[in-house]
């Protein structure tokens, strides 16, 4: 079967935020798929700070599952589309409500902006759709903003600032200070972080917010400095973790205060190198050379992008397949059903062993504790990181126990 007749994948509008998309066929009823076919939109910062780790990249990933998976489902073809939601949870959800309501998507994925999530994550509870969280960083996506049909499946808040908290606490790190972007992601993340330091008998000395993508970071990092904490916690990501880093380290604070990413991809550690992030240790939920079958994988990425994955690159992937997957098993692509496959099956790829949908859409996998190398430990481009210990799943994410998700059921 030829690629190019099985994905059909809509071209950016370079005027405006929307995707530029040939018009839907209409829908109807024959046979076991709503329209006689599967979209599946990527909606993902495209050109902004967070673009790099995830935006076309994604769409890219998404693009090679659909491929891997033969480029049809329950004999039906299976088309991409994306589009760029800006960082703007209301340009995000009308791109949602557009692709939802007039041009017959069936799943979004990616999310990487936890504002654009929560206002999509409404609309898909609405109208029954696919929503696969795999860019979405805040843990309210299992908690208050949890629904039926949504699947929050590569990391959260909760995980990144745990695996953290464990890595620094048992070097020492006592008292804290958070430097955190100013919206929901960056809240949810302080808010985590504060709950795991404080929990383990450290402090959290104060914190401070700044704006997405800020331009100068001094008068935030010399906020930290003067806390005087073992630890300052970076509640950001992309560009302004890059940002703070580089500050921190301009300032001299790197001498005498550990600098904590709580959010790092290695598209950080690429951009700032090894010189600058050497020894930095944070949670991650997956690292392109960690074994035979991510290396495998994600040299074919590299293929196509030139550069290695980010997680929520290489989750789109796993996301997408197994979005495919639970629609060939429940034969339909009803947003509940296949929901409820996803539930019911388990994930074990390149991405994720023995990982499991869990009620509140939760996907719970493995997650890894590394440490950033030094220049001189790095044998060939890429090669960022020593894998310190595994986080079993079970451990790395909320329990269902502290669970506010309405799809919860409390003993």
């Amino acid at each position: 079967m030829s690629k190019k007749t099985s994905i059909a994948l809509a071209a950016l509008c370079a005027l405006g935020p929307a995707a530029v998309l040939a018009p839907a066929q209409a829908q109807g009823s024959a046979g076991p798929l709503s329209d006689d076919k599967v979209r599946i939109g990527v909606l993902s910062d495209m050109s902004g700070l967070y673009a790099d780790t995830a935006g076309k990249g994604s769409a890219e990933a998404a693009r090679m599952a659909i491929e891997d998976f033969g480029g049809k489902v329950l004999g039906k073809p299976i088309e991409l589309l994306m589009g760029d939601h800006q960082n703007k949870a209301d340009i995000g959800a009308s791109l949602a409500r557009g692709w939802y309501d007039r041009e017959g998507v069936d799943a979004i994925v990616d999310l990487n902006n936890s504002a654009v999530a929560v206002a999509v994550g409404n609309l898909a509870r609405e109208r029954n759709k696919m929503l696969l969280l795999t860019g979405t960083a805040s843990v309210a996506m299992t908690n208050e903003n949890c629904g039926p049909t949504s699947i929050h499946y590569v990391y959260d808040t909760y995980a990144m600032a745990n695996g953290a908290a464990q890595g620094m606490l048992g070097r020492g790190a006592k008292s804290w200070f958070v430097v955190g972007t100013d919206y929901a992601f960056g809240k949810a993340m302080a808010a985590n972080i504060t709950e795991f330091v404080t929990s383990s008998g450290g402090k959290v000395l104060g914190s401070v917010f700044h704006p997405l993508n800020a331009s100068d970071f001094s008068s935030f990092m010399l906020q930290a400095q003067a806390s005087k904490a073992d630890a300052i916690a970076l509640a950001n990501a992309t560009s302004d973790t890059v940002n703070s880093i580089k500050s921190a380290r301009e300032f001299g604070i790197t001498k005498n205060q550990a600098v904590v990413p709580l959010l790092m991809f290695i598209n950080d550690v690429h951009s700032l190198g090894l010189k600058e992030a050497q020894d930095m240790t944070f949670a991650t939920a997956f690292y392109w050379d960690r074994t035979p079958e991510s290396r495998a994988w994600s040299r074919r990425y590299f293929e196509r992008m030139k550069k290695m994955p980010s997680m929520i690159q290489a989750g789109t992937y796993s996301a997408v397949l197994s979005y495919l997957k639970a629609i060939q098993a429940a034969g339909s692509d009803d947003g509940l059903t296949v929901a409820k496959k996803m539930q019911a099956l388990p994930i074990n790829d390149f991405f994720a062993q023995g990982g499991k949908v869990r009620v509140d859409g939760r996907m719970v996998h493995d997650m890894y504790l590394v440490q950033v190398k030094k220049p001189a430990e790095s044998q060939q481009p890429w090669d960022y990181y020593k894998v310190l210990a595994t986080i079993p799943g079970d451990q790395a994410f909320q329990p269902l126990s502290k669970s506010k998700c309405s799809l919860v059921t409390k003993s």
